[in-house]
Order: C-alpha cells, then sequence, then structure tokens
C-alpha cells in the first residue's frame, strides 16, 4: 500500500483529491502548508504538491524535499499554464498537472511515477564496498558496520546516486543540496565531499566511489 504525502491549501480540493485517492487505495497525508513538509516526509512513496501555497510557495517546498530524499517523485499542480512555470517546476519535480484536473488522470500519473521509480531506483544498491538501501537511507559497509552521514554529506551522496556514471558539476550539486547559486571559488562543496571520503571511501586519499573529474566536478560510478 503505497502512501503518498499531499500538499494542498484549498479544503475544497484537497477534500475531493485525498477521498478520491484513498477509494484507490492508497494512504493520504494531507497538509495545508509547506512549512513541515521534510519533517512530515517520514516513508512517503510519493508527493503531490501544490504550487500556490500560503508561506513558502510550492517550488521552494520541493526543492527541499528533493534536497531531503532525491529518490522521492513529486508530482505538481498548479492553476499556472505558462511554460516558464511549468519549466521552473520540472526542474525538480518528475510531472506538472494544471488544474483543473480528472481524478482519473491524477492517479493514472501517480501509478507511472510509482512504477518507474521502482524500476529507475532499486531499494538496494552496491556500490563498492557499500550496500545503500535508498529506502531506509542506510549505508552499509560488506563488514555489516553502518555508516553515519551527517545531513548534508547524505544529501550529497544521494544526489550523486540519482545520477549514475554521471559527471556532476560543482555548480549543479551545490545549487541542487542549498538551493542557491554557486560562487566561483567556495570551497564549501569540497569541504563537505573530502569529509564524505573521509567516512565511505576504504583509501580516502585514493577515493574509488566518488571520483574526481578534474576541471569538471564529480561521479559515481556504478
Amino acid at each position: 500500500m503505497h502512501e503518498i504525502l499531499y500538499i494542498e491549501d484549498d479544503v475544497e480540493i484537497g477534500n475531493i483529491v485525498k477521498e478520491d485517492l484513498e477509494q484507490r487505495g492508497y494512504v493520504i497525508r494531507w497538509m495545508t502548508s509547506g512549512e513541515q513538509a521534510v519533517e512530515e516526509l517520514g516513508d512517503a512513496d510519493l508527493v503531490i504538491l501544490d504550487v500556490m501555497l500560503p508561506g513558502l510557495d510550492g517550488f521552494t517546498v520541493g526543492q527541499r524535499l528533493k534536497n531531503s530524499r532525491p529518490a522521492i517523485p513529486i508530482l505538481m499542480l498548479s492553476a499556472r499554464t505558462s511554460v516558464d512555470d511549468k519549466l521552473q517546476g520540472l526542474q525538480f519535480a518528475d510531472d506538472y498537472v494544471t488544474k483543473p484536473f480528472h481524478p482519473d488522470e491524477l492517479a493514472a500519473r501517480i501509478e507511472v511515477l510509482l512504477r518507474r521509480t521502482q524500476r529507475d531506483f532499486p531499494e538496494e544498491m552496491q556500490i563498492g564496498h557499500l550496500k545503500v538501501n535508498m529506502t531506509a537511507n542506510r549505508i552499509i559497509t560488506d563488514d555489516g558496520e553502518e555508516i553515519m552521514l551527517t545531513a548534508k554529506q547524505h544529501q550529497i551522496f544521494m544526489y550523486l546516486l540519482q545520477h549514475p556514471n554521471q559527471i556532476l558539476t560543482k555548480e549543479q550539486i551545490y545549487e541542487a543540496i542549498w538551493n542557491e547559486p554557486y560562487l566561483e571559488g567556495d570551497k564549501t562543496l569540497m569541504v563537505h565531499i573530502r569529509h564524505l571520503r573521509e567516512k565511505i571511501e576504504e583509501e580516502p586519499s585514493s577515493p574509488k566511489i566518488i571520483e574526481t573529474i578534474r576541471g569538471l566536478g564529480y561521479r559515481v560510478r556504478q
């Protein structure tokens, strides 16, 4: 049974969507603002997120959720139909539905996202001497030792794992994790990568999990 975190401040729409999806067998946790969304994410399998929210807007909430759990599929809902809004949403969201929508369309898109997520992101990945459980957010060595990361280290590692074999620039990683523009010469990311390697690499001075691609950025090979 899949659990969905639903963030929508319109009570009328919220009740309709919640009731419809519950009848289809989903467990729905409905919030009317995104202020505590990251704390409430828990083990949700998918997020439905409205753009127009009181306080933090949906774009900001969505970025925070993706930074917290890069693998979580996010479906944006919006009355806005402009291309710019859609493009902004799709920088982090996995799908975008404009209001008004039919409940059957929403349900179909949810099913597609859940199927795609289950196929693309296996529950467990073997990276070198590490077993990474993407669902439980646990990293275990072949010796059975659990590696504990700080929140930022975890976000960086998960972001790299979501793009296996792909070279990610310092700018891409920094802006995805910190959600602010990267300033040339900023050493923040480099320091976090160094500390991350000290925890996950067998030989941090000769890393085999997080590769440095000189002049470009970093890559995790799978």
